[in-house]
């Protein structure tokens, strides 16, 4: 794919259309940026580039849109834009970051999506390849965008590029294809962003596009929406399942994980062995075995990592214990599903800080939790009156300003036993810049208690 002298515009300047911009203007790209934010508010980015495009900013203009070559989308930025519908009428090509970087990339896919449970899983993939001396690079919407990464793959073909794809990531790809696509559930997420459930599960199906029967789909046997999937596949599919007991997959027999695949029977080690707390995270193990034997890693390194793996920050993160009260950070916990995992992963009494930007959800289906095991719900943030009005009847709430003021709060009604937990239910941006922004509000306020 030749960009030199293309013109490009880049619709969205955040950290993926930073990367995009900058590997476009090198490759002699004459490039636009256009985001509804001002010069001002971008100046940190804008401060990165390594040469002046052409900046359209605090608004866009159609006429960006459609003098463009081709497109390149942020994932933060929808794609029902009215200005994208009109490039999309006059046949200019839109595409996501993650296609633009597949074009030149050299080395070998491994794409994980879902609903909840993707970071964890790419990680803990990208540390079974590491730990088996096997090059390896995680990326995508984990952290550093893929096409950071294109002149080291241009340096070694044999390098495993393990991705964590969003939906919003996955809606505009091509000919993007994974040697290994991971699908880990689905459930009503992004309400905000999509009309129709239909839609969203479109999104995410998106991710075995272009494989073929020699690639492989690993599919969440126990997920009503993504063992749909697996008839529809080209590709190998290998299932996994913490609830059933598989003719040929992963899953979980006798309190071990059991693997059958290609003739051959094993069983790779206790579930009592595995550090995370969660029957969530129980899956995300069972996902990264299937990978792991796909892949040809040894057994004992799998088994190394599988005892050792503490979790990712932000995700049911331990921060601290005081006065008999524990703490967990679990910020990423922006839909109700991954909600309700956090509740499912505790028996202690709950004291549970909720509340953000809501995203259209129904937080009353968390009720059957939030009835059996909260003792107190802390609610800020946009949505905490709506929370209030699904759950007030079940627990009693509290409000708090700010994260502070929820954490005194919390540990001012705990009693020795509790578990104080950071399951918001929602987005971060009304009051934070990112979930990662408020996990460490959380843990900050959490670490500056006293007895």
């Amino acid at each position: 794919m030749s960009v030199e002298d293309k013109k490009i515009l880049v619709v969205g300047f955040a950290r993926s259309g930073l990367s995009a911009t900058n590997f476009l203007l090198e490759r002699g790209a004459r490039v636009t940026i256009t985001d509804t934010k001002t010069e001002e508010e971008l100046k940190d980015y804008i401060s990165q580039l390594i040469m002046p495009p052409t900046l359209s900013l605090g608004g866009h203009q159609i006429k960006d849109f459609l003098d463009a070559d081709f497109i390149v989308l942020s994932p933060g930025v929808p794609s029902d834009l009215p200005e994208l519908q009109k490039a999309s009428e006059g046949k200019i090509p839109i595409y996501s970051e993650v296609e633009l970087a597949y074009r030149f990339l050299k080395g070998r896919i491994i794409g994980v999506t879902g609903s909840n449970g993707k970071t964890t899983t790419t990680t803990l993939i990208g540390e079974l390849f590491k730990r088996a001396g096997r090059d390896c690079v995680v990326a995508g919407n984990i952290g550093s965008p893929l096409i950071q990464w294109i002149e080291a793959s241009s340096a070694s073909t044999e390098t495993t590029f393990v991705v964590e794809l969003s939906s919003f990531q996955l809606e505009n790809i091509e000919k993007f294809k994974c040697d290994i696509a991971l699908i880990l559930n689905v459930s009503p997420d992004h309400q905000d962003r999509y009309d129709q459930f239909e839609d969203y599960l479109q999104a995410k199906e998106q991710i075995f596009l272009n494989q073929t029967d020699e690639d492989y789909a690993v599919i969440n046997a126990d997920n009503p929406f993504t063992v749909k999937m697996a008839s529809r596949r080209p590709a190998r599919v290998l299932l996994y399942s913490r609830k059933q007991d598989l003719k040929e997959g992963v899953f979980v027999r006798d309190g071990s994980i059991q693997v059958i695949w290609g003739g051959q029977e094993q069983c790779l080690m206790p579930v009592a062995e595995i550090q995370l707390r969660g029957k969530h995270n129980l899956e995300n193990m069972l996902a990264a075995t299937a990978v792991g034997y796909l892949s040809g890693l040894d057994r004992e390194v799998m088994i190394e990592i599988f005892r050792s793996f503490a979790g990712v920050e932000h995700r049911l993160e331990w921060v601290r214990e005081l006065s008999g009260v524990t703490f967990y950070n679990d910020s990423k916990a922006t839909n109700m599903d991954s909600a309700a995992q956090a509740l499912q992963a505790f028996t202690e009494p709950l004291i549970m800080i909720m509340g953000g930007k809501d995203k259209g959800a129904d937080f009353g289906v968390l009720q059957p939790w939030v009835s059996d095991r909260v003792r107190l719900l802390v609610l800020l943030g946009s949505a905490a009156d709506k929370i209030a009005d699904s759950l007030g009847d079940d627990v009693a709430t509290v409000r708090a300003q700010d994260m502070e003021q929820a954490v005194e709060l919390a540990f001012e009604r705990a009693l020795p036993g509790d578990v104080v937990l950071l399951a918001p239910g929602c987005t971060s941006f009304d009051m934070f810049d990112d979930f990662e922004h408020r996990g460490r509000v959380f843990k900050e306020s959490v670490n500056a208690l006293r007895k």
